[in-house]
């Protein structure tokens, strides 16, 4: 017998069998998983009664909130296709990625229906635009309010579909190395067995009450939505990162699991008031998106008797490729090594090759390209088909992540080959911020680099050279920047040196100018 994959079957599951559990907290609220489907439904019937047919985009742009949980369910069980937007990203990123998606239906925090505003007019394609928020408010005109809108929705599961699991989920929309962001196409089995996996790896258990300190428009990445919900387990909802409300949320919801950015890690290490919580439980603390510095992995376990675990994986892999917790190849005490992006998951296969595509020595010095065979790997880029096919050769994904590899295939990333900076656990792209610099009229050449930075793993800096007759300062060029990009974006410094080094074709060696900022030029365990 076989039966598609579909990531519903994790929240029809979570149903049948604990209707009555907690399945999110958020703020005042609380929705038991019988409950939450009921609202899952209703926003389900709301978008088919609005001609929402299988196959349409819808985005949602929210920071975390129980309205982001349900928006995962409610489009993937009626066959429609996900977009979660960054909401960090300014008005114009988010235009391209609603038309390049050919978004159908939005679904906006009402923080954020302002930045939609500015740019309706340039969304031939969007037809419905709701706000979502729970204080009953009168809804800013041309919006819908979510709340009114399902209410007289039903609460019956829709129709079933027959959907296969290589149906798409969602598709997102990442910054890479190009100036254009590329539209990830994840399917139901992508997710499904990423879900497994981190269930397997990450012992994601029924008891298991998650605080969502990550941004959940990274989630159908990290997978933690379908793994948790699986399992039954319960959803806390952290709307912004503040060091006293995760505490206190630890300490009154009994939290035991999360999954979060070396940033917020950072947060939680340096906050002067946390004696003052009484925290019962041991949380397992999952960093993603950069490896945190050994140090921290040593605080987090010595100074406050929580477990730490370290995955790498990219939006492109659903997103876990490798794990890092303490076993008979990774002392619990050997925090060096616990910071490595850790050996290949279940299902995965690792490949780190050379120019030629060969396998480099497993001798934990030789470099080469980390690559990747799984299930769990992306259909491809949406409506992209030149970037897929660079993206996956001879049947291996290719990273774009330079490492070291070991005999017991622990892997070690030592550079990226594509200069994305990686900062606070979000990527940027470095010829994104030099074409907004040579937008200024005194800037006659630029680079950006990623340089480290103790709470963010690394930051973007730019060297630059102006005209001779040009005229312009550091503090005018960064807010030069911050008027044209998400502010995550912006260099958080810059340098004026007489010259950049290039090779005899005239190409950039970005290499040499990260050596005084790195030592040897390669960013070693990057904030480890």
């Amino acid at each position: 017998m076989q039966v598609p994959l579909r990531v519903d079957d994790f929240l029809r599951r979570a149903v049948d069998v604990y209707p009555l559990k907690t399945a999110v907290v958020d703020g005042e609220l609380r929705f038991t998983y019988a409950q939450f489907k009921e609202r899952v439904n209703q926003l389900s019937s709301a978008l088919l009664e609005l001609g929402v047919n299988r196959g349409d985009r819808v985005c949602i742009l929210s920071p975390n909130s129980h309205f982001f949980l349900e928006s995962f369910y409610g489009t993937s069980q009626i066959g429609a296709i996900l977009v979660p937007l960054n909401f960090r990203l300014k008005g114009a990123e988010h235009e391209f990625i609603l038309n390049h998606a050919g978004v159908r239906t939005v679904l906006v925090d009402f923080e954020y229906t302002e930045v939609i505003d500015q740019i309706r007019d340039r969304l031939p394609s969007v037809k419905d635009f709701i706000v979502a928020r729970d204080a009953p408010v009168q809804p800013p005109s041309g919006w819908m309010d979510w709340n009114h809108w399902i209410s007289s929705a039903s609460k019956a599961s829709p129709p079933s579909l027959e959907i296969d699991e290589n149906d798409l989920v969602s598709i997102n929309y990442t910054s890479g190395t190009t100036a254009r962001p590329k539209g990830v196409m994840m399917t139901h089995r992508n997710c499904y067995l990423n879900a497994y996996n981190l269930i397997a790896h990450l012992g994601v258990r029924h008891d298991d009450v998650e605080l969502w300190t990550l941004p959940m428009f990274h989630c159908n990445g990290w997978g933690g939505v379908y793994a948790l919900t699986g399992m039954a387990g319960t959803h806390v909802v952290l709307r912004t990162v503040e060091a006293e409300r995760i505490y206190q949320l630890i300490a009154e919801e009994g939290v035991t699991f999360a999954c979060m950015a070396p940033a917020v890690l950072r947060t939680i290490l340096d906050f002067e008031g946390r004696n003052r919580f009484d925290i019962t439980t041991r949380p397992r603390f999952t960093v993603a998106g950069a490896p945190p510095p050994a140090a921290f992995i040593e605080r987090l376990e010595s100074e406050l008797g929580w477990e730490f675990l370290q995955i790498y994986g990219l939006t492109e892999t659903s997103p876990i490729l490798t794990v890092s917790v303490p076993d008979h190849n990774t002392p619990a005490l050997d925090y060096a090594r616990r910071s490595r992006a850790g050996a290949p998951a279940i299902g995965v296969e690792i490949a780190v090759l050379d120019a030629k595509g060969d396998p480099v020595p497993m001798d934990n010095e030789s470099v080469g390209e980390i690559c990747a065979r799984s299930n769990v790997v992306f259909e491809g880029y949406y409506q992209q088909a030149d970037q897929t096919a660079k993206a996956i050769q001879n049947g291996f994904f290719h990273t774009g992540d330079l490492g070291v590899w070991d005999e017991t295939q622990t892997i070690h990333i030592v550079d990226r080959e594509k200069d994305v900076i990686i900062s606070g656990g979000e990527n940027i792209s470095s010829p994104e911020i030099e074409g907004v610099l040579y937008q200024h009229p005194a800037v006659l050449e630029c680079a950006v680099i990623g340089v480290p930075d103790e709470k963010w793993g690394e930051t973007p800096k730019a060297l630059v050279i102006l005209h001779e007759e040009g005229s312009t300062d550091e503090a005018s060029l960064i807010a030069f920047c911050r008027e044209r990009l998400a502010h995550f974006k912006c260099p958080t410094s810059i340098d004026f040196p007489p010259e950049l080094p290039r090779t005899a074709t005239g190409k950039l060696q970005k290499f040499k100018l990260r050596e005084a900022f790195w030592g040897d030029g390669i960013r070693k365990v990057r904030g480890g």
